[in-house]
């Protein structure tokens, strides 16, 4: 290929670093070996015969093979070693991971991304299933064959209220009881067939989230239309207060002698995996994220 793009046998010897002597011999043990000539020899250069064309032809199509094979291995080295398949919550989503994949997206191109966002039940079985390599959210409480699962934690969020301007429950601190009077809204209600991933069925299960409130979503903006038209109150992270009030809710005051839910944040994944280096990394990086947020120390 070499001789033939650059018309000599000369100038082909010194691309590819070697003598010319060298080149003419393997060039000679190639055409004994196919039992034709390939090339033209005159005072003019060299040329390809038709037997030469032939081959030439056929050997840019390997070329192209080749050059793709390597593209696909880089990709493939790229996708093993840099990859993200994580599961998190809305709030987590929006306060630091999101940051951080476009990062990671900005140092590593080719990598293929994966987030999964929904509740913990809901990434829970992902991670079970082996669709995501590790997920962030709240602790599950009566989760079934727990010692298979390890939980990080990172620190106590607690609930917040959130409600359209002019909200009725605006002009005073309220107490729970108040604001529970009102319908309620919820992003990421647990699905029924999740409870499977809970204790024993022996044992009395809760009903998934989504009963006894009024609006539940897997979709926050669908939640955020619901209660901009009504006097629901949507239920979530306090994490999240700034990231409302930006979007023209308002948080509703609690009356001091209320104790606000709080729920444990952390990260769940399978024990085998803690040793990869590649998973240490994103669980690091995700420590120095959460780190930055409100959360209250265990």
């Amino acid at each position: 290929m070499a001789v033939t793009e650059l018309g000599s046998f000369v100038a082909a010897a010194e691309r590819l670093h070697v003598s010319q002597p060298a080149l003419t011999y393997s060039i000679k043990k190639l055409e004994e070996g196919l039992g034709v000539r390939l090339f033209e020899r005159s005072s003019r250069g060299v040329r390809l015969t038709a037997y030469g064309e032939t081959l030439y032809n056929n050997s840019l199509i390997m070329r192209r093979l080749y050059s793709n094979a390597l593209e696909t291995i880089e990709r493939q080295k790229s996708e093993f070693e840099h990859g993200i398949s994580i599961g998190t919550g809305y709030s987590s989503w929006t306060l630091f991971l999101k940051d951080f994949v476009m990062a990671h997206f900005r140092d590593h191109p080719n990598a293929p991304i994966n987030v999964s966002v929904g509740n913990a039940m809901r990434c829970m079985d992902q991670l079970w299933a082996g669709d995501i390599s590790l997920f962030v959210g709240h602790q599950i409480q009566d989760l079934a064959r727990e010692a298979d699962i390890d939980f990080i934690p990172l620190g106590f969020a607690k609930d917040g209220y959130f409600v359209r301007t002019k909200h009725p429950l605006l002009d005073q601190p309220r107490r729970l009881s108040d604001i529970f009077a009102y319908p309620t809204a919820m992003a990421f209600p647990s699905e029924s067939h999740q409870k499977r991933l809970l204790i024993d069925s022996a044992v009395p299960v809760p009903k998934p989230y989504r009963f006894g409130h009024a609006f539940t979503s897997n979709s926050m903006q669908a939640c955020m239309d619901f209660i901009s038209e009504t006097d629901a109150v949507l239920i979530h992270s306090l994490l999240l207060a700034n990231y409302f009030a930006e979007r023209g809710f308002k948080q509703v005051v609690i009356d001091n002698g209320e104790i606000l839910p709080s729920w444990l944040l952390g990260i769940y994944i399978l024990p085998e995996r803690r040793a990869d280096p590649h998973v240490r990394k994103f669980i690091e990086l995700i420590r120095q994220g959460a780190s930055k947020l409100d959360l209250q120390t265990m």
